[in-house]
């Protein structure tokens, strides 16, 4: 059947006719870092069904934001990967995830996948707190590598080995957002994430994502 448009002539209202139903941008936010497999895919969007994801990925390939390619061997699996155009919604998810960080509603702590944890490092980099940091980071979740480097006043991200690294995170990812978003140290989550080698550089690494103010809430607190 058939998906329901808007029929308006704005092109907001046309991206939403895109990537306007539910479960579209979680899966374009899980390609932003690359290709991946359907069962990668369905693993890091637990509350997605195998239909659900079916159907948005034949939709957002009919609307030329992913591809669906076979990788050589021996791998020789199928993956799905965004467009160069795909690619380019990465500052809709930059501006939206600022804009959502505000609202007075957002519940702290809730999972985050990997991909969610790495580009929300991308979103909230503060450049101006970097000064004469340099370094390598690395960071290990699961099956996943990242690749961190801070230099010259700037940061940059990707989804690759850190053979260099000067600094190495392991474990899991929501540990790490605890650290960074959650006012939690490193001590308070030796269990579930690890860290190896520079600690100072990991120390002041996590201290470059500031998140931004909430908005004011206009909801009178129920009384007593």
């Amino acid at each position: 059947m058939k998906k329901r448009a808007y029929q308006d002539g704005c092109a907001v209202a046309h991206a939403l006719d895109i990537i306007g139903d539910r479960w579209a941008m979680p899966i374009m936010r899980e390609l932003l870092l690359g290709p991946k497999r359907f069962t990668d895919l369905r693993a890091s969007l637990p509350g997605i069904s195998a239909n659900v994801l079916t159907q948005r990925l034949e939709e957002l390939e009919a609307a030329s934001v992913l591809v669906r390619r076979r990788l050589p061997p021996p791998a020789a699996s199928q993956v799905y990967a965004l467009t160069d155009w795909g690619r380019e919604s990465e500052i809709l998810f930059q501006v939206l995830g600022r804009w959502a960080c505000r609202s007075p509603t957002m519940q702290p702590g809730m999972p985050m996948s990997s991909a969610s944890v790495i580009l929300s490092m991308r979103t909230m980099i503060d450049r101006g707190r970097i000064g004469d940091m340099n370094g390598v980071i690395a960071m290990y979740f699961g099956e996943e590598a990242f690749r961190a480097v801070v230099r010259g006043g700037d940061f940059m991200v990707v989804r690759e080995d850190a053979a260099d690294a000067d600094a190495t995170l392991t474990g899991d990812q929501n540990a790490l957002a605890a650290v960074i978003y959650g006012g939690a140290r490193f001590e308070d989550v030796e269990d579930a994430l690890k860290v190896e080698g520079d600690r100072r550089l990991a120390e002041r690494f996590v201290r470059l994502f500031p998140l931004p103010p909430k908005a004011p809430s206009t909801v009178s607190a129920a009384a007593d």
